[in-house]
This record gives structure tokens, C-alpha cells and sequence, in this order.
């Protein structure tokens, strides 16, 4: 099969169980129909927030501490 943008002979390789179409040329990607859908439903089953997000977010740096008020020179003066 040819590209269709610059008509370079497409090569086949597999992506998260799919088959797809690329050109070496152009670099164009050519799916055929369901390909898209069966890529994403693969893709959300591999990267599925609600499983990863307490590590994702600790990987961050973010921590589990309570925010703390910042001092004022008035804490001084006044009893807060």
C-alpha cells in the first residue's frame, strides 16, 4: 500500500496489539477503521488513573502533611 500524502510504500508494525500503518518517509500514521478505539480501550486499560494515582501523585513529591498557616508578626501582639 502507498502513503497517500507522499506515495512511499507504507510498512506494518504492531502497537498494543494492533497492526498499523506507518510511512518511513513522512512518518504518517494510516489506521485502519476500529484500529483508533481498539488502541485506546488497550491504552486506558494499561494507564487507568483510579489504579495509579496514589503512586503518580507520591512520585511527585506531593505529601499527605496539613497545610500550615504562616506565622504573622501579629501573633505577637495578639492571641490567634
Amino acid at each position: 500500500m502507498k502513503c497517500p500524502s507522499c506515495n512511499e510504500t507504507l510498512l506494518m508494525t504492531e502497537k498494543r496489539g494492533v497492526e498499523i500503518d506507518y510511512c518511513p518517509n513522512c512518518r504518517g500514521i494510516w489506521l485502519d477503521r476500529g484500529e483508533l478505539e481498539k488502541i485506546m480501550d488497550n491504552t486506558a486499560d494499561h494507564y487507568s488513573r483510579k489504579d495509579n494515582y496514589e503512586k503518580d501523585y507520591k512520585s511527585y513529591g506531593h505529601t499527605q502533611q496539613p497545610y500550615r498557616k504562616k506565622k504573622s508578626f501579629l501573633n505577637d501582639f495578639f492571641d490567634f
